[in-house]
């Protein structure tokens, strides 16, 4: 089967490219390994799709992770608001929420895939489903690209591929690293797939007993645990524990800086500050006034409007206060204790939840090697990357969907 123009994966950066390259005159076949196209895109954002973020050209930049200078020509080439304007004038209509984040207004994903499935109809893309492809080899100036459909072997031939083919995270969706192997083949490098934007596990007991408890508006530090004075990062707002750890939005932002590390068999402390509006002699003093009102009370029971109840105990144990004990007896140490516990609640990570549980994938190819205006090979003419199979990645916040359409419309005007 001839075609100008073959696309492998059909998620967002592959449905971008095959319709940005259809439009500009080619014939295209887009083959995706699953029975339906954007697979991967029905599950984010829980299912509403968090499809882009409305903010400048510089902030957007500033939350991509690794290697976000590649990224500048893409994203001046189609933004953010071109992918807005794209969907809304093919039926997807989008609000922005908190943080700028972009959704369907009718927050389903649902809506997202229609209009690209709308795109590509109108475009004239051959859409091949249940098409798994096994290998590419380039003979000349084409490529074969062999897959199998329903157990039939197929052989496609094209001028130019894109391959598409995601990451490695939430493998159920197919995102099993078919990408990273076809590049392989034309020794084309690839640095290693870290599962990126993940739950993170801890050592300690009182971490697990405190699964299901959630926190707003506290500070997450991480430190290197061999280098105490080594602060990685540091990031404010929501955190959840887990039955294995901690997860939440700013566990998932920390995660992105702190895999390679993991990887590598590194462990972290994390230090949570309880009350980060406070300092530490306004906390003191803080806790000193609601003493002052239940001097004969338990100091378990007197601290129920400065901590939740859940954790009140755990930071009694690190602070060595018996939860009985009387406040009026509670001395001015145990007080500088006190407020050290709550400033600083202390966490061993010692891991990440693994692919399964990650949102991204961090690492890929090599972009050394990869045409940041075109996304085609420098090493093999004719061969184009797209999407999360590149070595980008960025937070939370419909970062990682734009980079994916971005360089998905690179690699589709391109050829």
């Amino acid at each position: 089967m001839n075609s100008d123009v073959i696309v492998i994966g059909g998620g967002a950066s592959g449905m971008m490219a095959a319709y940005k390259a259809a439009i500009g005159g080619n014939s295209v076949v887009l083959l995706e390994k699953n029975e339906k196209l954007g697979k991967k895109i029905y599950i984010t954002g829980k299912g509403r799709c968090n499809v882009t973020n409305a903010c400048d050209f510089d902030t957007l930049v500033s939350q991509i992770v690794s290697n976000n200078k590649f990224m500048f020509s893409a994203l001046k080439s189609f933004s953010n608001y071109d992918l807005y304007a794209l969907l809304e004038d093919n039926g997807c209509k989008l609000k922005i929420e908190r943080g700028d984040r972009v959704f369907p207004q009718s927050d389903h994903a649902s809506d997202v895939n229609k209009a690209f499935s709308k795109l590509l109809s109108n475009s004239g893309v051959n859409i091949e489903l249940d098409t798994e492809v096994k290998e590419i080899i380039k003979d000349g100036d084409s490529f074969f690209v062999k897959a199998t459909k329903h157990n039939r072997k197929i052989i496609y031939e094209a001028a130019k591929v894109i391959i598409c083919t995601g990451g490695m995270s939430y493998p159920s969706t197919g995102s099993t690293g078919d990408g990273y192997r076809f590049a392989e083949a034309f020794d084309i490098k690839v640095n290693e797939p870290l599962p990126a934007l993940v739950p993170l596990t801890a050592s300690e007991n009182d971490c697990f007993k405190l699964s299901g408890v959630s926190l707003k508006n506290v500070e997450a530090s991480f430190y290197d645990l061999n280098n105490k004075n080594k602060k990685v990062c540091s990031f404010f707002g929501e955190m959840l524990f887990t039955h294995f750890g901690i997860s939440g939005p700013i566990i998932l932002s920390a995660s992105s800086l702190l895999t390679k590390g993991i990887s590598e068999g590194k462990k972290y402390v994390l230090e949570i500050d309880l009350k980060p509006a406070l300092s530490d002699e306004k906390l003191d003093e803080r806790i000193l006034r609601d003493f002052a009102e239940v001097s004969n009370m338990q100091i378990d029971n007197a601290l129920s409007k400065l901590i939740i109840s859940s954790l009140r105990l755990p930071i009694l144990k690190r602070a060595g206060i018996a939860p009985d004990k009387k406040v009026h007896d509670v001395t001015k140490e145990e007080r500088k204790k006190l407020v050290r516990a709550i400033k600083h609640f202390d966490f061993t990570i010692n891991g990440t939840r693994g692919f399964n549980e990650a949102i991204i994938t961090q690492g890929g190819i090599c972009l050394k090697n990869i045409n940041p205006k075109t996304m085609e090979s420098k090493q093999v003419n004719g061969l184009y990357f797209a999407g999360e199979v590149l070595d980008i990645d960025a937070y939370t916040g419909g970062f990682n969907l734009q980079l994916a359409f971005s360089t998905g419309a690179a690699a589709g005007s391109s050829v």
